[in-house]
């Protein structure tokens, strides 16, 4: 089996999270499409394992969520008449929780944005947690039986930020939200800091994730055209964010080393080393065989 150097994996690797897309990385590193798209996968593999081993047992303060729209292969409404769209094609909603000190992303979630999905995502939220928070949701109601059937009234301190929204005199701007005429803070479960109930953090980490990952860029034909493809390139995305990337608000520390899961920040190579530790090493390419075309009977 052929391998690129690691100095050209961690590369094209390192492309993907800094918002180009595949077949312009194709067309820089001089690899084939198909090349991009298989590193992608077996990265997303590799990341997403050592994510779910390693962001574990963290002593967090305050934590926010926010859900982030996307799309594969087509939009919803469009589903019904594309041509041959594949299983999960449509509407993608990317749930994050995020650290407000340390900035790191403990958990995340791709699926729909519906009361089933919120359960599994606090479900997974809560064992990676190694004390008792305070959490701020946006105001999307099914966060609230899934807060508290997860954590119970008693385990965490929960409050929800409502935006409220007042009449669009430019309603017919694309992607462009009502005028925020106020907020309210709510206070859900146990006794959260009226003073932090704040989704600043995590909205703000939406806007690296659109700016980081071409299939999140809107109004291009960039998008993923499938969805396992999109949960790979999020996969690669959290760990580069997490463990990779030095953050100017933590003085160049990464949110990893900064939330003490590692002593030390990563790159790209070591990446590339997950990769391969997971493979196993490069089996000897067999003999090639030639097809041989046989005649149909007339």
């Amino acid at each position: 089996m052929n391998r690129l150097p690691v100095e050209k994996r961690a590369q094209i690797l390192q492309m993907l999270c800094e918002g180009s897309s595949m077949r312009s990385i194709s067309r820089v590193t001089d690899v084939s499409l198909n090349t991009v798209t298989k590193l992608l996968i077996d990265a997303g593999n590799a990341c997403s394992a050592f994510h779910d081993a390693t962001v574990r047992n963290v002593k967090s303060e305050r934590i926010q969520c926010d859900e982030i729209w996307s799309f594969a292969y087509a939009k919803a409404k469009n589903v019904a008449s594309a041509k041959a769209a594949p299983i999960g094609s449509g509407d993608v909603w990317t749930w994050t929780a995020i650290d407000a000190d340390t900035k790191l992303i403990l958990t995340w979630l791709v699926g729909d944005r519906d009361a089933s999905a919120a359960s599994a995502f606090m479900e997974d939220l809560k064992p990676r947690l190694a004390n008792r928070v305070q959490l701020t949701t946006d105001g999307h109601r099914a966060y609230l039986n899934a807060v508290s059937e997860t954590f119970g009234a008693d385990g965490i301190d929960y409050g929800m930020l409502v935006k409220i929204y007042g009449s669009d005199p430019q309603a017919q701007k694309r992607y462009s939200p009502a005028k925020l005429i106020g907020i309210d803070k709510d206070l859900i479960l146990g006794s959260p800091d009226m003073a932090h109930i704040s989704t600043s953090y995590v909205e703000r980490q939406n806007l690296t994730m659109r700016m980081s990952m071409r299939c999140f860029t809107r109004l291009t034909n960039a998008f993923s055209k499938k969805v396992e493809n999109h949960y790979h390139a999020l996969s690669l995305y959290f760990v580069w964010y997490n463990f990779v990337k030095s953050h100017k608000s933590l003085k160049g520390l990464t949110p990893a080393l900064a939330a003490g899961l590692v002593s030390s920040p990563l790159d790209m190579s070591d990446i590339v080393t997950l990769i391969d530790k997971r493979e196993g090493p490069a089996k000897k390419r067999g003999p090639y065989n030639k097809r041989v075309a046989h005649e149909s009977a007339s």
